[in-house]
This record gives C-alpha cells, sequence and structure tokens, in this order.
C-alpha cells in the first residue's frame, strides 16, 4: 500500500493548510512555492488518478470541473479573470506529486517552469 498524497493528508487534516475553495469532488489551496503573484492548485479529494492523461480517459466529467473550478476562482482572485492553467504530467515534465492537480496561475506570469 502507497503512502497518501501530501493533497490526501490536507484533505484529511493531518497537515495544515488553508482550503480557499471546494466543491464537492475538487478543492483549491494556494501553492507553498508560487510561481505568479496568484498560484492555487485544484485537487480532486479522490487519489485514484496519477495525471491529467489518467484522469482524462477515466472521469472526464471531474477533468471538466476542475477546469470550471479554476476559471471561477481566477475571477475571484484576479482583476480581469485571465489565468494560465497548467498540469505536470510525469517526472521528467516536472510532476513532483503524483495526484493529479492543477496549477492555476494569474499575474505577473513568467517564463520559469511550473513544478509539483
Amino acid at each position: 500500500m502507497t503512502e497518501p498524497s501530501i493533497f490526501t493528508r490536507i484533505l484529511n487534516g493531518e497537515i495544515p493548510a488553508e482550503i480557499i475553495g471546494e466543491t464537492d469532488r475538487v478543492f483549491a489551496v494556494r501553492d507553498i512555492a508560487p510561481q505568479a503573484p496568484m498560484h492555487l492548485l485544484v485537487i480532486p479529494k479522490t487519489a485514484e488518478y496519477r495525471d491529467v492523461a489518467e484522469l482524462a480517459s477515466g472521469d472526464p466529467e471531474l477533468l471538466a470541473e476542475i477546469v470550471s473550478f479554476a476559471r471561477e476562482l481566477a475571477a475571484q482572485h484576479t482583476d480581469d479573470g485571465d489565468f494560465r492553467l497548467v498540469f505536470n504530467t510525469g517526472a521528467n515534465a516536472g510532476q513532483t506529486v503524483f495526484h493529479v492537480h492543477a496549477h492555476v496561475l494569474a499575474g505577473g506570469l513568467t517564463e520559469k517552469s511550473v513544478g509539483a
């Protein structure tokens, strides 16, 4: 049996974090190493999918909910609602937590890569 991901541990209250929004199936937190003035993570409450490719084939409705929730968060946390949505897929692409999640970035974006 594998250890629960850091995201599962946050959701279970084992690791403190401010959950800034949630639905029945997803939740959002601020990234601990922000790459932009607004850098949020949208995370499914299920740890069933390691990356966005698995999620897209296994539960496209959940993927659509992540994108929709990201848009809602950007509307709440930016002046214009514009945002960048990033999914890292695989270790060589910068993914370090293998519990699918979306990075929602806005404001003062740089060319730096987005990790985790």
